[in-house]
């Protein structure tokens, strides 16, 4: 059997090296444009900034060594410029040669990945205008800054991506500005949750002008001046294009296969496309969201190796299948760590789900032992049948542990109201007997059984001032006269059973305190006390951070920059 794959990064590295564990006899070339294989494309920004400083330890494997374990032969600088499905080949090209060939197949693995998104605008192509993809990408970056020593840079973009690369320019000392269309960074986290992401982003000297559309770029003055529709340009001396990535599916196209989102190529769960004969993997195919089962683009390198692994299978024999993409990602942002799994609650609501969330602040770890942070959580689920949609956490330590074990979950399938269940590993210097998952659980739990009313973020300006409802802080005097929300009588939580006479029985109260925890405790003093109490999911930390970082956008789209 003569297998051929297009792509030697994730996908296709990884069909390789299964096809070949299973089956010892099997003959497998792999194409690849570049001049790498199997390179860690998460890696190349912390290349550029120093934090990774051997250029080898960008590619896991070489050609040469590639071949010695696997005898897969791989064909580096090799263009495919057509398949030929009606004849099973592939047309190739020796990209340092010049050499045209064919090449048969009894199957065919197109792995080639996606490219970023280029925009038809004015100015790309400029010398000083860049795009991040491929190791040889990542070492036209680097050459610049070490022989041009630029001092400012441009991002348009606020992805991974883009993220990674400004924190690692930075950190090389370079000015760095992030502007892009939405006004807020990361897409997979709700406006809510990426607050607290512009805020890290603002506190180490990035600088964002968030929804802002860029219309093209000219060089001027040395360096390159990003023009934005009704501002000012924004100059720098080097500028890249971090705005998405885009199915790189020319070929699949032109050989008729079924198209999906964006172009992407559809396979069914055993990766199979519509072409007898021919699988796909990785950023270039459309998959099933776990959570909603609608069509979807999901660029990870962990479904992509996932797939691969699952052609193999297939190929050789075996019935896999591909259960789906959750979209679990975490991401450094100098000191702290995002992440996210599932959906979030903006795109639960676009796929016509009944959602209801909350919202909590707990330590990393024992607060008695030193070191603890605290992490923002944010667990959103279905109303009704308490199904679990997704989770975003931002934080520091201990975040990608949490996030894990909500993926696992959700995965499972477990309602959120088993959260309070699971047995979590404890230990004061890594958890909390009462585990961040657990209380998010125990929380959802009271919601369950009418324990815990909540109100939100999106109710605050809408509750009423004129006397109809009682608004209430139970903070110390202290947090209450360096922040509070207008209209709210502050009476501690400690001393609001003695002052319960001056809270009208026969209207609402809506309480706040700092995180959320002394505020469910007042309701319950409230309740059991015959009072109808809503409680604050997230505190007023929370509503603070969301609403500063909105004041500061606010105020950036009438001066054109986010100080």
């Amino acid at each position: 059997m003569k297998i051929v794959i297009v792509g030697g990064v994730a996908g296709g590295a990884t069909a390789a090296a299964r096809i070949r564990r299973l089956d010892e006899n099997a003959e497998i070339i792999v194409f690849e444009r570049s001049g790498y294989i199997s390179y860690a494309n998460c890696g190349l920004p912390y290349y550029i900034g120093d934090a990774i400083t051997e250029p080898e330890a960008l590619t896991l494997q070489t050609p040469e060594s590639f071949f010695t374990r696997f005898r897969v032969t791989m064909k580096v600088r090799h263009e495919v410029t057509a398949l030929h499905p009606d004849r099973k080949t592939v047309s190739a090209k020796n990209l340092e040669t010049g050499e045209e060939f064919e090449e048969s197949y009894d199957k065919l693995i197109l792995s080639p990945g996606a490219k970023p998104t280029q925009p038809r605008l004015p100015g790309v192509g400029l010398e000083k205008l860049f795009t991040l993809r491929t190791v040889e990408d990542t070492f036209r970056i680097k050459e610049y800054i070490n022989t041009r020593h630029p001092k400012s840079a441009v991002l348009a973009g606020g992805g991974f991506i883009g993220l990674e690369l400004a924190e690692n320019l930075r950190n090389l000392g370079m000015d760095v500005t992030i502007v892009q269309r939405p006004k807020q960074l990361m897409n997979p986290f709700d406006p809510d949750m990426a607050s607290f992401i512009h805020s890290e982003m603002r506190r180490h000297g990035i600088r964002l002008a968030l929804g802002h559309t860029v219309e093209g770029f000219e060089e001027k003055d040395g360096g390159v001046d990003v023009l934005l529709k009704d501002e000012a340009p924004l100059h720098a001396d080097m500028v890249v294009l971090a705005i998405g990535v885009t199915p790189d599916t020319a070929l699949a196209k032109e050989a008729g296969l079924e198209l999906g989102i964006k172009g992407s190529i559809v396979v069914n769960d055993r990766m199979e496309t519509s072409v007898p004969d021919i699988y796909a993997a990785g950023d270039a195919v459309q998959v099933k969201h776990y959570v909603t089962g609608q069509d979807a683009l999901i660029s990870l390198a962990g479904p992509a190796n996932k797939q691969g692994r699952i052609i193999a299978d297939n190929i050789c024999g075996g019935d896999s299948r591909y259960q789906g993409s959750q979209g679990s990602s975490v991401i450094k942002i100098f000191d702290m760590t995002a992440a996210t799994t599932g959906i979030n609650e903006t795109n639960a609501k676009k796929a016509g789900l009944d959602t209801d969330k909350v919202i909590l602040s707990p330590m990393s770890h024992a607060g008695y032992y030193p070191g603890g942070k605290v992490m923002t959580m944010k667990v959103v689920f279905e109303k009704e049948t308490y199904r679990l949609l997704g989770a975003q956490i931002v934080g520091y330590e201990g975040v990608d542990k949490r996030i894990d074990v909500l993926a696992t979950a959700i995965h499972a399938g477990l309602k959120a109201t088993e959260l309070k269940d699971l047995d979590l590993a404890y230990a004061p210097p890594y958890s909390s007997a009462k585990d961040p998952v657990n209380m998010a659980g125990f929380m959802i739990d009271n919601i369950s059984k009418g324990t815990l009313k909540q109100w939100h973020l999106e109710d605050a300006d809408s509750l009423p001032r004129d006397g109809s409802v009682t608004l209430l802080d139970v903070r110390t005097p202290g947090e209450y006269s360096r922040g509070h929300i207008e209209g709210f009588k502050n009476i501690p939580v400690d001393e609001l059973r003695e002052h319960l006479e001056e809270i009208e029985k026969n209207k609402p109260v809506y309480v706040i305190c700092q995180s959320g925890l002394r505020s469910y405790i007042a309701t319950c003093i409230l309740e059991g006390s015959g009072y109808e109490a809503y409680n604050f999911s997230g505190g007023f930390r929370f509503y603070d951070a969301v609403n500063n970082d909105r004041c500061l956008i606010k105020t950036a789209s009438a001066c054109g920059m986010d100080q």
